[in-house]
């Protein structure tokens, strides 16, 4: 049985913006290569053009040997993660393509291997000329390409030697950056640079602890990140989220929302703030502060803020759940005068306190789009969102994909810190939870 090597790549000016791909098929055992593959797309996205580069390069592998095996290489993690079945797709304009892409040979016959920009340059080569072309209107073709390559120009100096990737022709014009979907960071003028669509996206982790070193690949000297990020990912949106403060309810394990006596911080929560000031002052990574409305709330992100030089932001989304008529009671009393209300909001996310309080399903709606907006707003940078319970508790259910009854299995202390990343695709990773320690 034959086995080729498929080398894809896809690149927008602009992203979105003209894009175009290119793929090169070899022979896996000599190195030759046996076809290559370059077109212009329009406006559209880089994730969208590499897709439609790894498509093209499986269906010129399948017209030179339905029964082959086929190796992809790509330097888009977010193409292989998803592809190899670790990642979810989720952008609409990706899953038609990743799905066609699937269906080119058996799922068996195919693997997917990350490798870096600078041995994917024949591809890369190949996805500039097809948007250089049409820019000026006109069609890519192989032609073409060989005698632009038979340029003096084009002619390097020195032979560059064959690489694992097979023979690679000098590279066009490549920013060594990062992709972002969400951000929609501009590509500006860099021909397949990548410098949007594919960078945070491409650090998901759809399914949390499936991914292992070798899939993420090599760690990037110039790309800061407190979290697994390979040379071409960047930076995600990362929030701590940091629930406020004891008050004079908490120990009490009182409910308290956004529709009760809304109390300030006790002496033992303005104490647990200022322990959390310093010790996000030592971590240094910090980059703005949000808040939920409530006293409680504001109070210890001023507390924080102050020692670490920000300002702080107002986010009505952050607020707490409203409980109706069940705020400033235990949940024994709420048992002992509201239990068929009790009970049903146990069981149903759609259940709602008694009094015409707050569903939890509610809840989730407007920490969901809350969240949309801020990941927009501080793309790639780490924002502290001082909340409460059901906020941090929904954000690091919706991260982790787990069941609405989830909330009611985790522990969330007064002050404690959690962490998640969001990246460009709509992933996320959750990189701590409930962490105390600190504190004691």
């Amino acid at each position: 049985m034959r086995e080729f090597i498929v080398e894809a790549d896809g690149g927008s000016r602009g992203n979105p913006g003209p894009a175009g791909y290119g793929a090169v098929v070899s022979d896996a055992a000599t190195g030759e290569t046996l076809a290559e593959a370059a077109e212009y797309l329009g406006a559209t996205t880089n994730n969208v053009a590499e897709y439609s580069g790894l498509l093209a390069g499986l269906r010129a592998a399948r017209e030179l040997d339905p029964q082959a095996t086929v190796h992809v290489r790509m330097d888009s993690k977010l193409v292989v993660e998803q592809m190899s079945g670790r990642w979810k797709i989720k952008h609409p304009a990706m899953k038609p393509l990743a799905a066609e892409a699937a269906r080119v040979f058996p799922p068996d016959r195919v693997t997917y291997e990350w490798i870096p920009r600078e041995r994917n340059k024949h591809a890369d080569r190949l996805a500039n000329e097809a948007m250089d072309a049409g820019q000026r209107g006109e069609p890519w073709s192989a032609s073409a390409s060989r005698a632009a390559l038979d340029t003096p120009a084009a002619r390097p100096v020195t032979p560059e030697p064959s690489g694992p990737s097979g023979p690679s022709g000098p590279s066009g014009p490549s920013a060594g950056g990062a992709d972002a979907m969400v951000s929609r960071a501009e590509a500006g003028s860099t021909p397949a640079g990548k410098a949007a669509d594919d960078v945070r996206a491409a650090q998901a982790v759809a399914t949390p602890g499936t991914e292992t070193a070798a899939a993420r690949g090599p760690a990037a000297a110039t790309t800061p990140s407190s979290g697994w990020a390979p040379a071409d990912m960047g930076p995600p949106a990362t929030f701590v989220l940091l629930r406020h403060g004891e008050t004079p309810l908490t120990p009490q394990k009182r409910f308290s929302g956004s529709g009760g006596s809304d109390p300030s911080l006790s002496d033992a929560g303005r104490e647990q703030a200022e322990r959390t000031a310093a010790a996000l002052a030592r971590r240094g990574t910090v980059q703005a502060v949000v808040a939920s409305p409530l006293a409680r709330t504001r109070e210890t992100a001023g507390i924080v803020a102050a020692r670490l030089g920000l300002e702080v932001s107002v986010e009505e989304g952050l607020r707490e759940t409203d409980f109706g008529a069940w705020e400033g009671l235990t949940f024994a009393e709420v048992r002992e005068r509201h239990p068929d209300d009790l009970n049903a909001w146990l069981s149903s996310p759609d259940a709602e306190p008694t009094g015409g309080g707050e569903s939890f399903a509610d809840t989730a709606t407007r920490v969901a789009a809350t969240r949309d907006k801020l990941t927009a707003a501080y793309a790639g940078r780490t924002v502290l969102l001082v909340t409460h319970v059901t906020p941090i508790k929904t954000l690091i259910r919706l991260a982790l994909g787990a069941p609405p009854e989830a909330l009611f299995r985790m522990e969330l202390s007064a002050a404690s810190l959690s962490a998640v990343a969001y990246y460009a695709d709509g992933n996320a990773s959750v990189r701590l939870f409930n962490e105390t320690s600190h504190l004691r």
